[in-house]
């Protein structure tokens, strides 16, 4: 399979590691003049094929909205945008103790709130250790806005469940969350219920990214626009559906080697063009300074095909790596016809996945015929996953046993994909849908729905086939496991879940995935991780498609904005090389 795989980011981020743990001049980022080879100022524009849903912490479950949210608010730690690594966050050290059941964080004396009417006078605050309990406190509250107890605090933290209980009872414990203290302004106590060495993972997913409890006393739910955090940018305006522009935050906490304060850019704006072909012109254009996935149709007119693109590229950069990301289709595990394993094994095997990677998306991906957790991630074998492989015969024969031979009896389906993205989904879903009715003789008809209105019907119940993706929220197989993880399922169908959509629940899978959770030995883990995706692949508890690769056009003037397989993105360290040559491309011979 062709797949593009160079990368050409120029990257200073080593640059950007030295961090101030005490006050420094301030600067509202006019006329700066940087010290060493870096440059302030610049606006840079990126954009979003779709619209955010919110950019309050505990509700961020889709990628737009986290893209912009990483640069507003942050944690107590953060990933390294170069590789994934925990870095220094609020919290500039930490300790792991008692076999890694005990966490305690030594925060920063100067990261302060943005400055913001929620507060007297308008001016941000120091940030403190009462803050971050307040915050981990409200992860482990009962609330509509709130999605991320399951994949954060629950079952890890010493009485984080206890007291989520108690806010359901709407009588919550005096004290909070038992297992996290703040013993004073500077340090935060965490203890864990079992030994959990990646726990610092889950400290920088946006769950846990650090607000304002006057924020959320003023704006409750309208903290979904009304942002007040400690990042590097703040909000400057939100046109809902047209534009969110961020301006540097001039009372950030970084500083780089050269004692320059970051960020690097004045401000950070984020276009909501939901075709294509007119981001492509943006970018020609130079109204944006980066566009993320090629839209497939164009690919051969922009630079010819994908795997020749680096001989084509005169005016911009390309970036290009493998991504933690699953593309798939999921069944409602808990209706018929896809609640029989025989329906959903023949939908497996009915499809070819190799042709959809190769051709559909022009080498552009690579084909899930593994298991759930994509092959780039670090340290786990998915190839020794027995997944799925295009074997027509064997789906007619499963679908004859499931009791409708040729297709006979079956009821027709509606595949649910959202808008956004180019052309990717549609053409994907055309080909799938072609393949079923060719393979299976079963008609489904697909509909196309606005990303938020896709996200609100299966994540209720209310869509029975549907195409969806998971990124990684950390490099971990435990985060992309965690959307077949049984105890997420609520009650009732109708009852919003938005990491196990599919409803699915297997007992085997479930002791499978806890054990691993609790498992201090990395080997043992991975290998009982491994062992519950293998069963989740047996059940056909969802339909991979294929993985991720993910792919940037940057313009040459471009610094410090590093790729990685997550796509996480934190432009603290971006700047722009005006000095730059506009007619060279660069190439830097690290690849992945």
């Amino acid at each position: 399979m062709k797949s593009l795989k160079i990368s050409l980011a120029i990257s200073l981020l080593g640059l950007a590691l030295v961090y101030s743990c005490g006050d420094d001049n301030q600067n509202d980022g006019k006329n700066l003049v940087a010290k060493g080879p870096v440059k302030y100022g610049g606006v840079f524009k990126m954009n979003e094929t779709e619209d955010f849903r919110t950019l309050f912490p505990l509700n961020i479950v889709d990628i737009v909205s986290g893209h912009i949210g990483a640069q507003v608010y942050e944690g107590i730690v953060k990933f390294n945008p170069k590789d994934l690594t925990i870095m220094p966050g609020i919290a500039y050290k930490w300790e792991i103790l008692d076999s890694a059941k005990h966490f305690v964080f030594h925060l920063r004396n100067n990261v302060v709130f943005h400055d913001d009417p929620c507060f007297a006078g308008g001016n941000g605050r120091a940030c403190t250790a009462a803050d971050i309990k307040y915050c981990f406190d409200r992860i482990c509250t009962v609330s509509p806005n709130n999605q991320h107890f399951p994949d954060t605090f629950k079952d890890r933290v010493v009485g984080a469940n206890d007291y989520f209980a108690s806010t359901e009872k709407n009588s919550p414990l005096a004290g909070g969350v038992s297992g996290i203290t703040a013993p004073n302004d500077s340090t935060i106590d965490i203890r864990l219920s079992g030994p959990m060495p990646g726990f610092l993972n889950i400290l920088a997913t946006q769950g846990c990214w650090i607000y304002a409890k006057e924020a959320f006393a003023k704006y409750g739910e309208d903290m979904r626009i009304h942002c007040v955090g400690t990042g590097p940018f703040k909000v400057k305006s939100i046109s809902e559906g047209d534009a969110v522009v961020l301006e540097r935050n001039p009372k950030y906490w970084a500083i780089d080697q050269y004692g320059n304060r970051l960020p690097y850019l004045d401000n950070v704006e984020f276009k909501f063009i939901k075709d294509k072909r007119s981001e492509i012109i943006a970018f020609r254009s130079g109204d944006l300074d980066m566009v993320f996935r090629l839209p497939v149709e164009m690919a051969k007119d922009i630079m010819g095909e994908l795997s020749g693109a680096k001989d084509h590229a005169a005016d911009f950069t390309i970036q290009s790596n493998e991504a933690m990301s699953l593309t798939y289709y999921g069944f409602q595990d808990k209706l018929p016809p896809f609640n029989n394993s025989l329906v959903r094994q023949a939908f497996n095997y009915a499809i070819n996945r190799q042709y959809i990677a190769e051709k559909v998306l022009q080498g552009d991906a690579t084909p899930a015929i593994y298991g759930v957790v994509p092959p780039c991630l670090p340290g786990y074998d998915s190839k020794t996953i027995v997944g799925y492989t295009y074997d027509p015969d064997k789906a007619r024969k499963l679908l004859a046993q499931a009791g409708y031979p040729g297709g006979k009896g079956f009821p027709d389906i509606t595949l649910q994909i959202n808008s956004g993205g180019g052309d990717r989904n549609p053409m994907t879903a055309d080909y799938v849908v072609n393949q079923l009715k060719e393979n299976l003789g079963i008609s489904v008809h697909v509909t196309q729905l606005p990303f938020a209105e896709h996200l609100e019907t299966l994540e209720t119940g209310k869509a029975l086939f549907w195409r969806t993706g998971w990124i990684a929220d950390y490099p971990d197989p435990e985060t992309f496991l965690t959307i077949l993880y049984g105890k997420h399922v609520p009650a009732k169908l109708e009852e919003r879940e938005s990491i196990n959509s599919v409803r699915y629940v297997s007992a085997t899978f479930d002791s499978l995935y806890e054990a691993a959770s609790k498992e201090a030995d990395p080997v043992k883990r991975l290998d009982l991780f491994h062992r519950a995706d293998q069963q989740a692949m047996n059940d056909a508890a969802l339909m991979p498609i294929y993985y991720e690769v993910n792919d940037r056009l940057v313009h040459k003037n471009v610094r410090g904005f590093d790729i990685n397989p997550m796509e996480y993105r934190d432009m603290t360290f971006t700047w722009f090389d005006n000095d730059d040559d506009k007619g060279a491309t660069k190439k830097d011979t690290t690849s992945k």
